[in-house]
């Protein structure tokens, strides 16, 4: 286990069970109280936890994994996902990307499509996540309109009325949305509000709404609503989506694409 494996899993237990002690940890994750110990210093140094005696506490009342922490989750799910829906893009078209993993992996995937290794553009890409537009702008065939806004450190994501008036002036061909959760009868969320402001402009700005989400995510209600079912054309998921969930999706008018 790396490192970096070993953080995320440390955190995963963190959020789970509120605390952590040294030596269970240690035990749980096969290696040495030392090394433990070294980590969690590590991680308190990043803000990430506090620190007590014996092991640590969730920093603050509310958490949040940071983006480069849930990464490798769902890794492959998430791979075959980003991979249909970059197959759905026409070349030439404009795209919408919320921030997230998912529609990272989404924006990679477009990026080596070699049907968009040239073009003027290739295609335009709105995004306001400042990681998606940092990878893409490098590749000259892509035109990159990043929206303004205030950035969450967690995300990535700009958000507030700056983020929201440049897409109100824009108009979109394709809104991928990356979500918290997404349940047939109360619709597409996210956990935050302005989140979910910034992702419903973007919604009602385009021709088509394609929502991508490892299936963990699907039946599931999360805090802010970004737009109701109604609103979403194509769902890009993985076979792990109980049939039953995916006969309530296409009911509900929404194209399910299991990967």
């Amino acid at each position: 286990m790396t490192r970096k494996e070993r953080w995320q899993t440390l955190l995963d237990l963190l959020v789970e069970r509120g605390e952590l002690e040294v030596e269970p940890a240690a035990e749980a994750l096969g290696v040495s109280a030392a090394t433990i110990r070294r980590d969690l210093d590590q991680l308190a140094e990043q803000q990430l936890l506090v620190r007590t005696r014996g092991g640590a506490v969730l920093h603050g009342v509310s958490y949040e994994l940071p983006l480069r922490y849930r990464t490798s989750r769902r890794a492959a799910e998430k791979r075959r996902i980003s991979e249909a829906v970059a197959a759905l893009i026409t070349p030439g078209e404009v795209i919408g990307l919320t921030g997230g993993t998912t529609t990272t992996e989404v924006a990679r995937a477009l990026a080596a499509r070699p049907d968009l290794a040239q073009g003027s553009p290739a295609l335009t890409v709105v995004t306001n996540a400042l990681n998606i537009a940092g990878e893409l702008v490098i590749r000259p065939q892509f035109k990159i309109v990043l929206t303004g806004g205030v950035a969450r450190p967690q995300s990535f994501e700009l958000t507030g009325p700056l983020a929201e008036q440049v897409l109100g002036q824009l108009a979109v061909d394709t809104a991928v949305l990356g979500v918290d959760g997404f349940d047939p009868a109360d619709g597409a969320a996210t956990r935050h509000e302005d989140e979910a402001s910034v992702n419903r402009l973007l919604c009602e700005r385009a021709r088509r709404v394609v929502i991508a989400a490892d299936s963990s995510k699907l039946g599931v209600r999360a805090f802010a609503r970004i737009c109701a079912t109604s609103s979403v054309d194509v769902l890009v998921t993985d076979t792990g989506l109980a049939a039953e969930v995916a006969q309530e999706f296409a009911a509900a008018g929404v194209d399910v694409l299991r990967v």
